[in-house]
């Protein structure tokens, strides 16, 4: 997505800025979406976003959670029935059994990870607030909004020149 500014935020750019995006294996996506159903039945969007709470930083795309759900479906794992329109999706015996014979989730954090989607989610606020204040502002508080993201950014420079 790119703002009247020119500079795009979506989903997963602060990979761009240093942050240790959280990994998954492959083959791990069925067991985190089954952990996720244990919880009670989901529609898909529901799923990634429970993923994404639940592994902070890491969302999945539609691409890589729709199959899967498909192929658990096919292995029996979950059922789905059509509820307002929407697909919903629920873990069976057999989907709690893989569960518990795989084990121990092999998802961990990396050290710094919490702090540095914290840097991050900040880094998204500012973005966000800079570009809703500069809708339809007029040029003297756009050149207030530049002066402002600049200093920011000699203060961010002059931090790690410290460390």
């Amino acid at each position: 997505m790119r703002g009247k500014f020119g500079f795009g935020f979506g989903r997963g750019w602060s990979a761009g800025f240093g942050c240790e995006m959280p990994r998954v294996r492959r083959g791990d996506m069925k067991y985190l979406l089954l952990e996720i159903l244990k919880e009670g039945p989901r529609h898909g969007y529901e799923l990634i976003n429970g993923l994404e709470g639940t592994f902070r930083g890491y969302r999945p795309s539609p691409g890589s959670v729709y199959p899967t759900l498909q192929m658990l479906e096919e292995g029996g794992y979950v059922t789905s029935e059509q509820v307002d329109g929407k697909k919903v999706y629920t873990i069976t015996d057999a989907g709690r059994k893989l569960l518990e014979e795989r084990g121990r989730s092999r998802y961990e954090e990396t050290p710094g990870m919490k702090q540095s989607f914290e840097v991050a989610e900040s880094l998204r606020k500012l973005a966000s607030a800079v570009i809703d204040g500069g809708r339809g502002s007029d040029e003297k508080t756009m050149k207030r909004l530049a002066e402002i993201i600049n200093k920011a950014r000699k203060d961010v420079y002059s931090v790690l020149a410290e460390s």
